[in-house]
Parts: C-alpha cells; sequence; structure tokens
C-alpha cells in the first residue's frame, strides 16, 4: 500500500490553449510540492494526468485520443491511476465515467486545488471514480510560486478565468463559467516569481483581457495591471493576448503606446467581416466598428503589430457573406492571422441554427482566406527588411551554426522567428540588436550588430 508522502512518479500532458497550460503548470507545481516525482516517461509514471480541451471538435478528438492512449499503460506499464482533467472533463464527467472506465479520477476546470489529496486518497483506498467537479462559477486562488512549463524565457499569466460574452458558438462560460479576475496583488507575486526565475517575457492572457478589473475594481483595470508589471526590474516584454475589440479603451491604448515593456502587437479576435454573420455569431461589434477601432490603433501606434484569429463557414454564411470576409481580410491587412472552420458544437445556440455548412466548403473557404493572407503576411516581412529590430534568443539550429530569435511582432508557437548566423555562443533570454536582411514566408533572417 502506498504510504503517505512516499514520492511517486507522475506524468502530465497538457492539451489545448494557454490558459489550460496555466492550469497545467498551477496542478503540477502542488504535486511537486506535495512530494510527487514529475518524470517525462509515461511507462514509469504511476499516475498520468491529461488536462484537456474541449473548445472544437478537433480539440475533443485530441482529448479523448490521448486518455485512450494514456490507459493502455494501465495495462501495459506501472501506472495505478489515470486521470482526467480540464474542460473535456468538466463538460463531458458522465461520459467519460461510462466510456472511458479507464479513468479513476475526474477534475473539472475548477476542481484542480485538491488534485493532490485527491491522488494520494486514490492511491490508498481505490474507492472507484471520484469526481471534483466544483461550482464552474468558483475561482481557484492561483498559486503565486507557479513553475512555468512553457520552456524558454517567456511565461503565460492568466489575468482572469471565464466569460460573460456568450458568442453563439462558444462553449468557454459553460465550462469555465462567468468573468472573474485574478486580484491584481496575487498577478503582480505571480509575476515577479516568473521574472525571479528566468521570464523576461510574460504574456497576459484570458478569454478576454481587456475586461480585467471590471468585477474586482468596478473599472477596466488593464491599464493599471501593465503599468504595475512594467515596474518588474528584469522583466523586459509584456504582450497582450485575446483582447475584445469592443473594450479597447483610449487608456489601453495610451497605455501599449507608452510603457516602454510593453509590446506593440495586439491579438485580437474579429472572427469575421460580415455584418450578418457577426449578429448571428453575438458579436459586440459590426465592421465598420472594427475598421474604425484598426485604423485607430495603427494611428496612435504606428509601429503596433495585429494578429486575429477568423471563422468560416459559420452557419448561414453565404457566397456573399464569405466575399465580404474575403475583402475585410485585403482591406485590414492583418500582419497576423489564423483561420478555423466553424466547429458545431453541441448546447451552444449556433448549433441549432439551420443552414448549417457542409465541412468541405468551410474547409475551402479557410484554405482560401489563408491563400489571401498569405501575400500580405510575406509583404508585412519584407517592409522590415533594412530595419534594426531587438530580438530575443530561443534556440540554436547547430548543424547551420543559426539562432532562433524572436521580435516584438512574434508571439512564441503561433507567430514567426528571425533566424541570425552567429560565430560565437549566445545565450538563450538574451536581448540582442539586429538589422533585417531578408524575409523567408513568415520568417526573417537577420544579422548582428556588434
Amino acid at each position: 500500500m502506498q504510504t503517505e508522502k512516499e514520492p511517486v512518479k507522475l506524468f502530465f500532458i497538457s492539451l489545448g490553449c494557454d490558459k489550460n497550460l496555466v492550469d497545467s503548470e498551477m496542478m503540477i507545481t502542488a504535486l511537486r510540492q506535495d512530494g510527487f516525482v514529475i518524470t517525462n516517461e509515461e511507462a514509469e509514471a504511476e499516475v498520468i494526468v491529461v488536462n484537456t480541451c474541449c473548445f472544437i471538435g478537433d480539440a475533443k478528438e485530441e482529448s479523448i485520443n490521448t486518455l485512450l492512449e494514456m490507459a493502455e499503460y494501465k495495462e501495459a506499464g506501472v501506472c495505478r491511476l489515470l486521470v482526467a482533467a480540464g474542460c473535456l472533463s468538466q463538460r463531458y464527467h458522465a461520459e467519460i465515467r461510462t466510456e472511458i472506465p479507464e479513468v479513476d479520477i475526474i477534475v473539472g476546470t475548477m476542481g484542480y486545488e485538491d488534485l493532490a489529496e485527491t491522488i494520494r486518497g486514490a492511491l490508498q483506498d481505490r474507492p472507484g471514480v471520484i469526481e471534483c467537479l466544483k461550482d464552474i462559477h468558483y475561482l481557484p486562488k492561483p498559486r503565486t510560486d507557479r513553475d512555468s512549463m512553457s520552456g524558454g524565457y517567456s511565461a503565460y499569466l492568466k489575468i482572469a478565468e471565464g466569460c460573460d460574452k456568450h458568442c453563439t458558438y462558444c462553449v468557454i462560460p459553460m465550462v469555465r463559467g462567468s468573468y472573474r479576475s485574478v486580484p491584481m496583488e496575487n498577478l503582480i507575486a505571480q509575476a515577479e516569481h516568473l521574472v525571479e526565475n528566468g521570464a523576461r517575457e510574460l504574456i497576459l492572457v484570458a478569454q478576454e483581457t481587456t475586461l480585467y478589473g471590471v468585477d474586482l475594481y468596478g473599472k477596466k483595470s488593464l491599464p493599471e495591471l501593465l503599468e504595475r508589471l512594467s515596474a518588474i526590474e528584469d522583466l523586459r516584454w509584456l504582450r497582450l493576448m485575446y483582447c475584445y475589440p469592443e473594450e479597447i479603451t483610449e487608456e489601453l491604448i495610451q497605455a501599449v503606446r507608452t510603457l516602454p515593456k510593453v509590446c506593440h502587437y495586439l491579438d485580437i479576435p474579429v472572427q469575421h467581416g460580415s455584418d450578418a454573420i457577426l449578429r448571428r455569431m453575438g458579436r459586440k461589434t459590426n465592421r465598420q466598428e472594427l475598421t474604425e477601432r484598426i485604423a485607430k490603433l495603427r494611428t496612435e501606434i504606428p509601429d503596433i503589430v495585429l494578429r486575429t484569429t477568423l471563422i468560416t463557414g459559420f452557419p448561414g454564411e453565404t457566397e456573399q457573406d464569405f466575399a465580404e470576409l474575403c475583402d475585410f481580410v485585403q482591406e485590414m491587412k492583418f500582419e497576423r492571422l489564423g483561420v478555423f472552420p466553424y466547429s458545431q458544437e453541441e448546447d451552444t445556440p449556433a448549433a441549432e441554427m439551420p443552414d448549417q455548412i457542409p465541412e468541405q466548403v468551410k474547409q475551402d473557404r479557410r484554405d482560401k482566406i489563408m491563400a489571401l493572407q498569405q501575400p500580405i503576411a510575406f509583404a508585412a516581412g519584407e517592409a522590415q527588411i533594412g530595419n534594426v529590430l531587438d530580438v530575443m534568443v530561443e534556440g540554436r539550429l547547430p548543424e547551420d551554426n543559426v539562432y532562433i530569435t524572436r521580435t516584438y511582432m512574434d508571439a512564441p508557437e503561433v507567430d514567426g522567428y528571425v533566424f541570425v548566423a552567429s560565430d560565437w555562443d549566445l545565450i538563450s533570454g538574451e536581448f540582442l540588436k539586429v538589422r533585417i536582411t531578408g524575409a523567408d514566408e513568415y520568417d526573417l533572417i537577420g544579422e548582428i550588430l556588434e
């Protein structure tokens, strides 16, 4: 029988978005401090935890397949417990109990605080499937001593949980609850800990970052948070993701423009360019408002880089609606853009709408948008040739003696890189000045300025 506090090897898989990754980091930090040993080998783990996602169909499929794959280690390895955590577990806990009986513990989106205690109890007693499903409107107290899993010198800071927007296609309010801001003092403490442990860039994430503070402080407090985070001495970059266009205030624009550590980069998910589809999506802006907001950002911050995401094949999207989206993409010239075919998610209003679009049409429209975006993105890269930029060293290609670096214009994982040749050793996390000498599709080529 497993004795209390005896070291137990645990293997952890984090799926889905960067917000989910922060939850995984909270769990791993708590488990490690409780005496668990984190291993990188599935076959030697006594406990396997999968932090799942269910945002769209592909994410659900990946989560289910991963759980089934890990379940095999209960037969072939030393695994004694399989834990399903996160969004899929919150939304489909009953189905997991019946369809994946190998799962021993089901942890919802807000139940991770008690994970270590729950695992130890299950190892000792094995009373059957254990569920940790707290109220989705509860906000677990984020750990201020969280270890980053993201690698390198960037870390995510999740500033809020849940969402009140209720877009007609989205399941987030059902699995993550209403919008709750993390208290500012907690965020400052988290940020200080992450920077003390090597982070040079903090990436602020939430289902929506722009509404930060409205529930706690009675006003949008993101500019104040940025100012306070900027005071952390060894922090170099602050990056904003998931900024809803209708909530971008003049105060926020000025904070981005004037605070030196805040990257001139905004991720603004606009989703479409047709007013008819924007209304059906339950979005709060129309095309003219989006156009005006983007124009203001480019006027106020001339070197700003804008990233967005779009959805193709939303129910009722006509050829005319899609043509308007294509025109919008060509007009706005977003430097960074991603496209997702619409995913029909049960229990959402959009899933019950008439005129659902065939899958092939969704994919074809996605491919056409990406084809339209490609020359826009390539031109944005070519426009950087000759410019001198600060870059952060991220890694090395030893066979080519080339270093992988990143500018303020590029978020990790989703954007491009600057490749820099060097005959001497560079240190990851180091910042350099480089002159851009070339562009290669979504990436840039640079030379170090001595």
